[in-house]
């Protein structure tokens, strides 16, 4: 029997020659599994996130770089999302909806939180009753709080109109060392060196500076928070020279009154009920004064048909109209013809309560509040009581009530 050798490494190289593509073919079989691996991970992998800033500034251009000598790439206005691409030392590149890139200033941008949280805040006040409405004075910023510190976003023009939904007093936001205590005597020397103290008292302190903000709607439905004194509450002219030296709150039309020899091309003369308030900022309520203008026919002319004063009033003031049928007054009922009854109500602080302003917020929560509602009838307005309602209800005043002289009784 005829054993057979094994074929040496020498031998097979003679019986099976190398072949270039042979070994190619044997070294891509074993690198496939690899490559198809790393390919699949790569697809997988997650992309980084998208950011995206948004324009607070009216307009401003985007550049093709950081330079003094520049080019513009386009314009982008106030509101527009931008995508970030990189960011530079206090500068952004980003790029348009429309696929425009260029470079921005960081502080004419916010970042895209700043837009969530304006739209929570519109969403959440959606529903908030008007108190008033108010004309812009200047170009100014909504912000999403109230206070110079909070972040601003949307830009409201001049003359816009705005709904007034709530207002908040805060003190003024100062520089560091800019508010000084007065100058304190010298203390006294003692041996007992803990008793002193080098901090100043804070009776000494000034008052802070107060500051009125209004969580405001605009014609666009943005809501956000505008300085009090940016604006203007929307009044006629005819009723603004009857200020006194003090402000407008609010001003609503009652009903009209046809005047045929009035002035102008306007016959319908509007009654208004107006609320006043000092021009003094940080006060805890909103009014402290009512008063009702109706016209006088005869000398054609407003005249003050109704008033009061020293009381701590809270918006809205809310107008309507009574029904003829509902009132208990049959002879004044049958005069009327079947037309209502315009009426009005406020509501003020009441005597034993008080008011808290939060601390974060800045708005006013007052306590215990009377209603106190009113019927116009003809130039003569009466307050109309609710069920179980009186008359001698003590309510808060700002200022002290003189004190009411005794009635001299008179002898016989």
């Amino acid at each position: 029997m005829r054993i057979q050798r094994p074929v040496t490494i020498s031998e097979a190289a003679l019986l099976f020659p190398p072949h270039r593509s042979l070994r190619r073919a044997l070294l891509l079989l074993v690198l496939a599994p690899v490559f198809f691996g790393l390919t699949a991970c790569s697809r997988f992998r997650p992309k980084p996130a998208t950011n995206f800033v948004y324009v607070t500034a009216k307009q401003t251009y985007l550049r093709d770089r950081i330079a003094a000598v520049s080019n513009r790439t386009a314009t982008v206005v106030n509101g527009d999302r931008l995508e970030i691409l990189q960011t530079g030392r206090h500068t952004l590149q980003v790029k348009t909806d429309k696929g425009a890139i260029g470079w921005i200033k960081e502080n004419e941008t916010a970042p895209a939180s700043i837009a969530t949280e304006f739209d929570t805040l519109k969403r959440t006040h959606a529903f908030d009753p008007v108190v008033a409405t108010a004309v812009v004075r200047d170009e100014v910023s909504m912000h999403v709080a109230a206070g110079r510190e909070s972040e601003k976003f949307y830009l409201l023009e001049e003359g816009d109109k705005i709904k007034l939904l709530a207002r908040a007093t805060l003190a003024k936001a100062m520089p560091p060392g800019s508010i000084t205590p007065k100058k304190q005597p010298a203390a006294p020397v003692t041996s007992d060196t803990s008793a002193a103290s080098t901090a100043p008292a804070a009776a000494d302190l000034p008052p802070p500076i107060m500051e009125d903000w209004w969580l405001v709607r605009d014609a666009q439905g943005r809501t956000g928070w505008v300085y009090s004194r940016m604006m203007d509450v929307d009044s006629p002219d005819a009723i603004t020279r009857y200020a006194e030296n003090q402000r407008v709150v609010s001003a609503s039309v009652l009903t009209t009154v046809n005047d045929p020899d009035a002035d102008g091309p306007v016959k319908d003369i509007p009654v208004y009920v107006v609320a006043y308030a000092p021009y003094k900022a940080g006060l805890p309520y909103d009014f402290d004064q009512v008063r009702v203008f109706t016209w006088n026919k005869a000398k054609h002319r407003y005249e003050t048909a109704y008033r009061e004063r020293n009381m701590e009033g809270f918006l809205p003031l809310v107008t309507g109209t009574q029904a003829p049928n509902t009132i208990t007054d049959a002879k004044l009922a049958a005069s009327l013809g079947g037309a209502p009854l315009p009426t009005f109500s406020y509501k003020v602080l009441s005597g034993d309560a008080i008011i808290v302003v939060d601390p974060v917020t800045g708005v006013p929560k007052p306590g215990t509040l009377i209603e106190k509602d009113f019927r116009v009838e003809g130039n003569y307005v009466r307050r109309v009581l609710l069920p179980g309602q009186t008359t001698t209800l003590p309510q808060a005043h700002p200022d002290p009530e003189p004190a009411k002289k005794p009635v001299a009784k008179k002898h016989r």
